[in-house]
């Protein structure tokens, strides 16, 4: 049986003077889902994260969260609606704490600091500045502050963009027990094909601000046109 519709974008374009950056994309997002977003630089990704989260309003085409249009909405109403973001670059406030960088998230009730810290990995963090942290726990904050809204639909915005394979492992680790704990939907934006290829419930590719693909991931690792835009070869999965 189908799950309640989390988000529905709709014939999403998105002008940018001439240039169009979106072009009618159509997409849904069911609860608990994970949704890969994949495409190659200046696909228009985090062009539809940003109208997803009211930063660019649409040219055309509506965005609705849970059946309610948020085309109108400032970036604080939907966020306090439950809908939480990273970004490709860490944007914490460098000298607020950790914990102080999470309390100014914290607009949708009441949030057990100790417990997100924990589950982080940021626990012993938390009294530390955000400008003295290294990079991979700058990514974690970055995840740590998003979840801090009690968000029921997440947007990674390629959260393991920069770090290393054991780093990535573990940040995809971290994500799956988001997921699994707190039934979190997700639409995750990756260039690391191995975290989305074999995470994702279903994968919807764009090219030049257009939607090409949307399916299994082995559908799409076959796809001939995904492996031409972007893929250059199909995707290897893993020996079970």
């Amino acid at each position: 049986m189908a799950g309640k519709m989390v988000l529905t974008v709709k014939g999403v374009s998105r002008m940018f003077g001439g240039l169009t950056a979106l072009h009618g994309v159509d997409l849904t997002l069911e609860e608990d889902e994970i949704l890969g977003l994949i495409g190659p630089n200046g696909a228009g990704k985090t062009t539809l994260i940003n109208c997803i989260t009211g930063v660019y309003r649409p040219t055309h085409g509506d965005i609705l969260l849970k059946g309610q249009a948020v085309n109108h909405l400032l970036p604080h109403q939907i966020s306090r609606a439950g809908v939480g973001r990273t970004f490709q670059i860490p944007r914490p406030f460098l000298n607020m704490t950790v914990l102080q960088n999470l309390q100014v998230c914290a607009h949708r009730g009441p949030v057990n600091f100790l417990d997100l810290l924990r589950l982080t990995g940021l626990e012993e963090k938390s009294d530390h500045l955000a400008k003295n942290l290294t990079f991979q726990e700058r990514r974690r904050l970055e995840l740590s502050r998003a979840l801090a809204v009690k968000p029921h639909l997440l947007l990674l915005d390629e959260i393991a963009a920069g770090l290393n394979p054991h780093e990535t492992f573990e940040m995809v680790g971290l994500i799956r027990k988001i997921h699994r704990e707190s039934s979190v939907t997700i639409l995750w934006i990756e260039h690391v094909m191995k975290a989305i290829m074999e995470n994702a419930d279903r994968i919807v590719v764009l090219r030049q601000g257009t939607k090409i693909a949307e399916g299994l991931p082995q559908e799409i690792a076959n796809d001939p046109q995904v492996i031409e835009a972007y893929l250059g070869e199909k995707y290897q999965f893993a020996e079970n």
